[in-house]
């Protein structure tokens, strides 16, 4: 799959919180705060396009070091698939992709990925967000960084 994922300036500490406080709202009840924050901010299909990859990618990429079988490729081809739709999503359709793309973050986060150290979902999510804030401003704050 790694013709998916182009390489890329990873994202902003702001970016990752937009995002991150995107699903977090969605996943606790959303409503009317959440509807309109698509058409408030543009770069948010981007956003949870780039956090999906970010989630996605690791978990079902192949494992060089794993003993392969066949469900290691089926695993790696569903990886692609998803990033792969949820990347036309976006291109097409930015404003009406930013909930189903969120929907699909949970639901992998649900499905694929529960975190026995967070029972519930919102925890997973703000572990996520940490660690990927982690990320966000070692890399941005780094001498030579972009910004």
């Amino acid at each position: 799959m790694p013709y998916l994922i182009p390489s890329r300036t990873p994202l902003t500490p702001d970016q990752v919180e937009r995002g991150f406080d995107y699903l977090l709202a969605l996943q606790m009840g959303g409503g009317a705060p959440v509807a309109g924050r698509a058409e408030a901010d543009p770069e948010l299909a981007f956003i949870l396009l780039r956090l999906a990859e970010d989630i996605v990618w690791p978990v079902t990429a192949l494992d060089a070091e794993a003993d392969l079988c066949a469900d290691s490729f089926v695993l790696d081809e569903v990886g692609c698939v998803l990033l792969s739709a949820l990347r036309d999503w976006a291109r097409d359709s930015p404003t009406t992709a930013v909930p189903g793309i969120a929907r699909s973050i949970i639901r992998f986060i649900v499905s694929i990925i529960p975190d026995p150290d967070h029972e519930d979902t919102a925890a997973t999510l703000e572990a996520l967000r940490d660690a990927r804030l982690a990320v966000a401003h070692a890399v941005h704050s780094a001498p030579g960084a972009h910004r």
